[in-house]
């Protein structure tokens, strides 16, 4: 079955950075858009950001445009977002999710197909 798995969370103080990757297999990457979404605890799992089949075009979240960048290398079926100037706030766990309705972006979790285990990033003041 389809499998995303992603990496490089961590502990970083603020203001550092960090870049998440997410490994995908068993499907036609490039035919998936692919999104980012985060959940702290005692929240709701949040949009971040996505990316369209080909990576022509990205879509962020209000609250972290301009730090973070969601990029995809279709040769090596993997999407990565570089958080930059991470806050307290920023804290949750971090999941890679595809979608194969390739002709729109969806930013709500129950529109993604599939989904991979998380990895948590901290931020510390």
């Amino acid at each position: 079955q389809v499998q995303l798995v992603e990496s490089g969370g961590g502990l970083v103080q603020a203001g550092g950075s960090l870049r998440l990757s997410c490994a995908a297999s068993r499907l036609t990457f490039s035919g998936y858009v692919m999104g980012w979404f985060r959940q702290a605890p005692g929240k709701e799992r949040e949009f971040v950001a996505a990316i369209s089949g080909s990576g022509g075009s990205t879509y962020y979240a209000d609250s972290v445009k301009g730090r973070f960048t969601i990029s995809r290398d279709n040769a090596k079926n993997t999407v990565y977002l570089q958080v930059n100037s991470l806050k307290p706030e920023d804290t949750a766990v971090y999941y890679c999710a595809a979608d194969s309705r390739y002709w729109t972006v969806a930013r709500k979790p129950d529109e993604y197909d599939y989904w991979g285990q998380g990895t948590q990033v901290t931020v510390s003041s």
